[in-house]
Parts: C-alpha cells; sequence; structure tokens
C-alpha cells in the first residue's frame, strides 16, 4: 500500500483550519497541522513532509520565517502561502524566499487541492524518457534531478520550481517562449498574479546566470522569454 503523502498546514484560524485540515484528510492526505509558528518550527526540524501550506500571519514565528527555515532543510519540497495580505509585496516577498505558490484568502478548497495535485504529481512522477541529468549549459553544469547548478565560481541549490523553470529553458534553447506557455507548463494555469511570480523566477535565474556572459534570458517585449546560449 502507497503511503499518503505527509503535508504540513499551519493555520491559526481554528474553523478554516479544521474545515481546511477535513478536506485535505478526505482527499487521502495525512495532514500535521499546526496553530503556531513555534510548533511548526519544532515539527520542520523533527519531521520531514512532501508539502508544505503554511498561512503567513502566526503567533510565535510567522510563514515567512517557516519558509525560510524549511529551504534551509530541503531545497525542494513545495511551499505554499495562504494570507489575508494580498499586497503584491507580500507575495513577491514570499516568492522570493523559496515559495511556490501564494494563495490570497479567502481561497476556494478546490484552487487549493488543484495546486495540491499539481506539486505533488511534478516532485514524484518524471517524464517517459527522462532528460540527460547532467546537462552542459556553456560553463554552467545543471542537473535537474538534484537541483544542482554548477560553476567554477561555485554550486547553487535551486528550488524545484528554479529547476523546472531553468529545465524548461534549456530544453528549448534560443527559442521565444510565451508567457502563457511558460505559465501552463510550470505554474499549471496562466494567471497574471503567478505571471507576476513568473518574472520573480526569471529574475532569479539570471542572478544565477550572470557569471557567464555568453547566457543570456531575454525578455521579448509583449511576447515571452528567451535563453541564448552557444
Amino acid at each position: 500500500m502507497n503511503t499518503p503523502p505527509h503535508i504540513l498546514y499551519v493555520e491559526d484560524d481554528e474553523s478554516l483550519g479544521f474545515v481546511t485540515r477535513d478536506n485535505l484528510e478526505l482527499n487521502g492526505y495525512r495532514i500535521s497541522h499546526f496553530k503556531d509558528g513555534t510548533a511548526a518550527l519544532a515539527a520542520i526540524h523533527r519531521d520531514d513532509f512532501d508539502l508544505c501550506v503554511l498561512d503567513v500571519m502566526l503567533p510565535g514565528v510567522d510563514g515567512f520565517a517557516l519558509a525560510e527555515a524549511i529551504r534551509a532543510k530541503d531545497h525542494q519540497v513545495p511551499i505554499i502561502f495562504l494570507s489575508a495580505k494580498s499586497l503584491k509585496e507580500d507575495r513577491l516577498h514570499g516568492l522570493k524566499i523559496g515559495g511556490d505558490d501564494y494563495l490570497t484568502k479567502p481561497f476556494s478548497i478546490e484552487e487549493l487541492l488543484l495546486k495540491i495535485e499539481i506539486f505533488l504529481r511534478r516532485s514524484t512522477i518524471g517524464p517517459v524518457a527522462p532528460p540527460p541529468s547532467r546537462i552542459t549549459l556553456s560553463t554552467f553544469t545543471f542537473d535537474h534531478s538534484n537541483l544542482q547548478l554548477s560553476h567554477p565560481d561555485g554550486d547553487r541549490t535551486l528550488t524545484q520550481r528554479e529547476a523546472d523553470l531553468l529545465q524548461l529553458f534549456v530544453q528549448h534553447p534560443n527559442r521565444v517562449l510565451k508567457r502563457s506557455e511558460i505559465l501552463t507548463r510550470i505554474w499549471g494555469e496562466d494567471d497574471y498574479f503567478l505571471g507576476r511570480s513568473l518574472d520573480v523566477f526569471i529574475s532569479r535565474l539570471r542572478k544565477y546566470l550572470r557569471p557567464d556572459q555568453a547566457l543570456r534570458i531575454e525578455n521579448i517585449h509583449g511576447v515571452g522569454f528567451k535563453l541564448s546560449c552557444p
């Protein structure tokens, strides 16, 4: 029998927490639910999770601090933020520190379940014909399966979302990829706010690739992006 995916769920609102946990468990997930950040932080150091759903505003330790602790331990586990804070700055901050998605309250359980399903499927199911695990990209070596981007100046461990996005560019070098195509392939849907998330991840990849002047992720105005490489 397959072990159900183990999800860390941190939410201090008792009613919302009960309803969400109940729905997740009814859909076959194993849920560890905590009502404050301090207890969740202890669980992060003690247990392993397949996915994390974090409220941002929490007593004790907030969701952003929890995400940073998770990323210090695990660069791959998907993180979904839930928050009543809808400001763009909050969304971007959550993504910059390693979050994979950000849902604004009130959210639909159906949307949360869909995103969880997408993230877990990506993290557990590989392509039928997997590409080579290590790819030479000019002066870089990219290992998608191990989330490693290596360069003579140093190595970097990517998040799963960063690795998936770079992999998409690497599979289509010197080709313009439409924003809608990237969002659908990597995020599962073409959405305005996800488009802002895409811009954050593009900026990160540009920073990582900066040591090699031959590699550029170009912005094709009004269309999308292109990885220019030798």
